[in-house]
């Protein structure tokens, strides 16, 4: 399938090790296996892609956050993490998830991934950051993680519809994150090709979660398997 999708100008590919993919659990949805299976086809002048390609019965938002960490640091800037993330994020009061975080494999190295998912979209995203920094322990957190690295990059993103929601999944797993920058103007065209394709990779449970860049770098395509 990767090879009929729309055509790119450049791709990328990791794996990762998992340190923890869903910190809470969200319903299923009945009709997501039928949505890979039957897919409308996209008109592309009718919309913008980010309202014809995203799911429609949820608002929520993701943000892929990518460090790059000091090599002697690694094992610090884990133990950190798994300190003080969950027990941040998993309030009440906090409209967000810590869906996954992972240290890469192959591809970039001394690298750590993670996958926040805000329910409510744009607005919860706010929210939360109005919140954390009033945080005190956060913002030790952050400043004790900074001296540890090399450089760090966010984007926000929204799922595909056609793309089962990431879940809680029982391991030991690996995982590959594959990104893809494509040529503006093709993502609806990649959209279609997926929406009629995934169904080949759902076997096994496979396919993790599928999304496309809103703000940072933009026609950017992400796909976890």
């Amino acid at each position: 399938a990767g090879s009929s999708a729309a055509p790119l100008s450049a791709s990328e590919s990791s794996l990762l090790l998992c340190r923890g993919l869903g910190c809470s659990a969200h319903r299923a949805r009945e009709d997501s296996w039928l949505k890979s299976l039957f897919v409308r086809k996209v008109d592309p002048r009718k919309d913008a892609h980010s309202n014809l390609l995203a799911k429609r019965e949820t608002s929520s938002l993701y943000k892929l956050q990518i460090h790059n960490v000091k090599p002697e640091c690694l094992d610090a800037y884990n133990k950190l993490c798994q300190e003080v993330l969950p027990k941040i994020h998993e309030e009440k009061h906090y409209p967000c998830a810590l869906v996954g975080t992972w240290n890469t494999w192959y591809g970039e190295q001394d690298q750590a991934v993670h996958l926040w998912r805000y329910e409510g979209g744009y607005p919860a995203l706010n929210e939360v950051m109005s919140k954390l920094r009033k945080n005190k322990e956060f913002t030790e957190f952050r400043k004790e993680r900074g001296n540890m690295l090399l450089s760090r990059k966010n984007q926000l993103l929204l799922e595909f519809s056609f793309w089962n929601e990431p879940v809680p999944r029982d391991g030991p797993n690996i995982y590959e994150l594959r990104s893809y920058q494509l040529r503006p103007g093709t993502m609806i065209e990649w959209g279609n090709y997926w929406a009629r394709a995934i169904r080949f990779r759902q076997d096994n449970n496979e396919a993790v979660g599928g999304f496309f860049s809103q703000i940072g770098q933009l026609y950017m395509v992400h796909h976890l398997w």
